[in-house]
Order: C-alpha cells, then sequence, then structure tokens
C-alpha cells in the first residue's frame, strides 16, 4: 500500500538560504570532525554520534508532522541512505587527512557529477553557465591538488583520491534526493539516511569506540546537530530547486570552513587554496548568472 504524500509547507526560506544554511552546518560538521579526530576518536565512532543524534530529531520530526517514516517509493529511499552512508565515510576520512579548507574545497567539484547525473536520470538541461562553473571548478581543484607548485605542502594523493569519491557519491545522493522531491517529504528522505547509518556504523566499528569525557562529549554532540541541520538545509534547498542549480549555492560552506579553520583550527589556507577558491567560488557566480541560457544534450 502507497502511502499518501503530505504536501510541504510554504518553505520560510528560499533555496538559496536553505543551501546556505545547510552550508554553515556541514562546516560546523568538518570543524568538529577535525576536532574530534585529534581527541582520538575513531571515524565510525563520529558517524555513530552524528546518525543517533540525527535519528532522533528526523524520527520526532516525521511524528510531528505525522508522516510514515517509510515513504513510499523504498528502495530508493534505502538507496539514498546507503550513498549517504559511503559519502559520509570518504568525508569523514578526508578530514582527517587534510587541512579544513582542503578537504571542503575537495567536496566541491560535487556540481561536476551532479550536473551530468542530473542531466542523465533527471532529463534536466546543462545550461551554459554550468558548463563554465565546471570549467573553473577544474582549474580551482587542480590549484588545490598542486600546492607544491606555488610554495605550498603537498597533499597526498590518497587524500584527494578519497575526497574526490565523496564528492561523486555527494553527486548522486544530490541526484537521487531531486528525484524523490516529487513523492517524498522531505522530512521521510532526510531519516532514512540515519536509519541506514546508525546500525551500519555501530556494527562495524563499536569494538573501537571510546568513552569521552565532557569536552569529547561536546564534540560528538556539535557532529550531530550541526550535520543534521546540513542535511536538512540541503534537502529543502535541492527540493525548491533544480539540482544542479541549488548545489551551486552551497559553495558558501568554503567561506565558511576558512574562517572556522583559522579561527579554531589554527590552519591558515594556503597561497593555492586561495587560488582554487577564488576560481571554484567564481565558477559558482557565474553558474546563477543568466539563468535562461542553456545546452541540451542528445
Amino acid at each position: 500500500m502507497v502511502d499518501k504524500v503530505v504536501p510541504i509547507n510554504k518553505p520560510r526560506l528560499s533555496a538559496a538560504g536553505y543551501m546556505t544554511v545547510s552550508a554553515f552546518g556541514f562546516a560546523v560538521m568538518g570543524m568538529c570532525v577535525k576536532l574530534g579526530d585529534t581527541y582520538g576518536f575513531p571515524i565510525m565512532q563520529m558517524m555513530a554520534a552524528r546518525a543517533t543524534i540525527a535519528f532522533a530529531l528526523s524520527y520526532w520530526d516525521v511524528r510531528r508532522k505525522h508522516l510514515s517514516p517509510w515513504g513510499n517509493n523504498r528502495l530508493m529511499l534505502f538507496l539514498r541512505g546507503v550513498l549517504g552512508l559511503a559519502g559520509l565515510i570518504a568525508v569523514f576520512t578526508s578530514l582527517t587527512l587534510m587541512p579544513l579548507a582542503e578537504a571542503t574545497l575537495i567536496q566541491y567539484l560535487h556540481p561536476v557529477f551532479t550536473a551530468f547525473l542530473a542531466w542523465i536520470f533527471l532529463g534536466e538541461i546543462i545550461r551554459k553557465n554550468t558548463i563554465f562553473c565546471i570549467t573553473f571548478s577544474i582549474l580551482g581543484l587542480f590549484c588545490i591538488g598542486q600546492p607544491e607548485s606555488f610554495g605550498g605542502k603537498e597533499i597526498p594523493i590518497i587524500a584527494l583520491f578519497i575526497g574526490l569519491i565523496g564528492a561523486a557519491i555527494s553527486a548522486a545522493a544530490y541526484t537521487l534526493v531531486r528525484h524523490l522531491s516529487g513523492s517524498e517529504h522531505p522530512a521521510v528522505i532526510v531519516l532514512y539516511f540515519p536509519m541506514v547509518c546508525l546500525p551500519a556504523s555501530f556494527i562495524a566499528g563499536w569494538q573501537g569506540f571510546i568513552m569521552p569525557d565532557l569536552f569529547g562529549w561536546l564534540i560528538l554532540l556539535g557532529i550531530g546537530v550541526s550535520t543534521q541541520v546540513g542535511q536538512v538545509g540541503m534537502t529543502m534547498g535541492v527540493a525548491l530547486e533544480t539540482a544542479s542549480r541549488a548545489t551551486a549555492f552551497s559553495y558558501t560552506q568554503i567561506v565558511f570552513a576558512v574562517a572556522l579553520g583559522i579561527i579554531f583550527l589554527g590552519e591558515a589556507p594556503s597561497f593555492a587554496t586561495m587560488i582554487g577558491a577564488l576560481l571554484i567560488i567564481l565558477g559558482a557566480f557565474i553558474n546563477n548568472l543568466g539563468g535562461e541560457s542553456k545546452l541540451k544534450f542528445g
């Protein structure tokens, strides 16, 4: 039996507003993961903390709105949860291997993947401006991947590779969220992420969990709450706009990550990172100009 889809109330923010809130949440999450790695938490414990808080908040939200937690297209919802789990592993791992700003910037190859996946699976048209965005993103990421050319410290190839995997998986998740937004309430889409992540992270890593002190608990709480803010904002933003266009607004996470890295982690971005960030942000700006200019493939 198919559950009735509950209509979404008039959103409080625009797609840009939701994606900006999402960007800030994910930037804070990245900072907390860096702090957690320094503290000694294994990745699976940080993921379990994130999933526990997310499940509690998401389930409460679903019940508050009188929705069925199972949704309609359960197979696709489960796949969304699996993609979220895989993407989170890659993102958390890259954060432990690179400075916050660089790890965040690597993730911003996902609009490249998102644009093409949305074209292939959703039939969305790739705009000319998005092509320019993709070009500038690749140039920016090349600068980040070759910091020694600008006098910076070399980033391990494995760190870049894991970051790119995370970006590709994030793109697949964004595209699937866009597809599901036609039949599922955003609250249900958000719920499936911790429904998959929570048992998987506990089963895979509970043996290595450590007992934290007060500061450790605050780090774990910060990971959970900030990621939930990011997840809800992302889901609402993508539901209100085409997948490739909505994700461009999330580039503000770069600014937040640089600021948090400097203030709380003592990580001043290299010259190469600054050039890469400027190129990526420029690409995002171009992507949001002239919305009617489109290229259709096929």
